[in-house]
């Protein structure tokens, strides 16, 4: 059974409890200093494609299709799904994003997909 997954901008501190911490952008957060991200990784590749993520720009009333869109953007990510769901599996994991928006946005989009099993 997973830890707790949880989300987070990367602009808050980093927390002791935040686990395992993965930034899941394309693009690196403007102003962030890597020290001050204490990330344990970077994927770009888990996070939502440019013309997507482009597309959406964060806009509540595309959540609905964006969600869709980049469910199956992380289909094709099925052995990245699987590391992540066993880090979870043996310690906190904490997915950082840039966005404002902190209700539609690609980690709540992830961490759902991580906890379905």
């Amino acid at each position: 059974m997973a830890k707790k997954i949880h989300i987070k901008r990367i602009y808050e501190n980093a927390a002791p409890d935040d686990g395992y911490r993965i930034l899941i952008d394309r693009v690196w957060p403007r102003g962030m200093t890597k020290e001050k991200a204490k990330l344990d990784e970077w994927n770009k590749d888990i996070a939502p494609s440019t013309a997507l993520r482009k597309w959406f720009n964060h806009e509540e009333d595309r959540f609905a299709v964006f969600k869709k869109k980049y469910s199956k953007e992380l289909a094709g990510q099925s052995a990245t799904i699987q590391r992540l769901k066993k880090i979870a599996a043996k310690e906190n994991l904490c997915l950082l994003y840039g966005a404002k928006n902190e209700q539609y946005n690609q980690a709540v989009v992830l961490k759902e997909i991580l906890m379905a099993g």
